[in-house]
């Protein structure tokens, strides 16, 4: 797993062996991508165990990334992203028993065509989707052989994560931001803004079916938008129930294979699913909609993806009446 490693071996650029500490990476600059490489440009083929790390943005969880190089089996791991550098590069390789790590900054939708990137992607033992503006993701990757290889990679039990706009566009359905990002205030007024692009079925990833993902959840009030997001999934009858996914800043879902999940790190995640569709959902008219079951988890508990229950959560339901949200428990974040 290497982008362009024989040229850099042949021309002494790369040593034979890396020292165990994280060592500067060796940059490949090209007109449509970067390349950040730390460790090993040989390839390696350990079993890998499959898994998704979805993770709400803000500081990263060290345990989450834990998990990720332990399922990765010390093999290669493979960040893209479209803006930023090699800012996981050392925080990876300090965490665990890891070949390499490579950082792969796309600056166009060509990068995606390239065989050096695809070849990489396809050899790698976990891939993680940095943060960012996942319409660039969308831009980028949507249609290419990038897609095609992340699908074919989860498919085959190598494990995918997410942050922020990685993990925004994780999920069947996702919130891709072409026309820019939009508040819960803005989007419970007007559920049929423009602002609200829902992209479906960018990755088919396992136990993400019917779901749609959002983060940064309390810290930015993100609540309203993606009870919005759900009542159009309903309403286009896209998916019935709809489900989201939403987790606050530094914390993280690690989905195992057999879809059951645990909370780690520093906040809430929640999970939330409505089968009903909105009484009220016009242009330019505030949402109305009822009984949307909503649990709220916390580090520690835990939740099956595939039953949609949890233990070690506090279940409430959610309304929207006229745009304003209300709780069943008083507290539309919960408890």
């Amino acid at each position: 797993m290497r982008l362009v490693a024989a040229s850099l071996l042949a021309a002494g650029i790369l040593a034979q062996a890396q020292t165990p500490a994280p060592a500067p990476a060796t940059k490949t600059s090209t007109p449509t991508y970067d390349s950040y490489l730390t460790g090993s440009p040989a390839d390696v083929s350990p079993a890998t165990t499959g898994g998704l790390l979805l993770e709400g943005g803000g500081t990263d969880v060290p345990d989450a990334f834990k998990w990720l190089v332990a399922r990765a089996g010390g093999g290669d791991i493979v960040i893209i992203r479209a803006s930023g550098a090699d800012g996981y590069n050392n925080f990876i390789m300090r965490l665990g028993t890891t070949d390499s790590v490579e950082s792969i900054v796309f600056k166009s939708r060509e990068a995606s065509n390239d065989p050096a990137i695809i070849r990489t992607l396809e050899r790698a033992e976990a891939v993680f989707l940095a943060g960012g503006d996942q319409s660039n993701y969308i831009r980028y990757w949507k249609d290419t052989p990038v897609q095609t290889t992340l699908n074919r990679l989860a498919a085959r039990g190598v494990p995918i994560g997410g942050t922020s706009a990685g993990l925004a566009v994780l999920a069947e359905f996702g919130f891709s931001a072409m026309n820019d990002s939009i508040t819960s205030a803005a989007a419970l007024a007007d559920p049929l803004s423009d602002r609200i692009t829902i992209e479906r079925a960018f990755l088919k990833l396992p136990h993400l079916a019917g779901i749609i993902t959002d983060s940064h959840f309390v810290e930015r009030d993100r609540l309203g938008r993606t009870l919005v997001f759900l009542a159009q999934i309903v309403e286009n009858g896209w998916a019935t129930p709809a489900r989201a996914i939403a987790i606050d800043r530094e914390t993280a879902v690690l989905v195992e294979t057999n879809g059951t999940a645990s909370i780690v790190g520093n906040g809430p995640a929640f999970f939330i699913q409505t089968t009903r569709r909105a009484t009220t959902y016009k242009a330019n008219t505030p949402l109305t909609i009822e009984g949307i079951q909503t649990l709220r988890a916390t580090p520690g508990a835990t939740f099956n993806l595939k039953t949609w229950t949890g233990t070690g959560g506090t279940p409430y339901v959610l309304s929207v009446e006229g745009g304003v949200v209300r709780s069943s428990n008083g507290a539309p974040y919960g408890k």
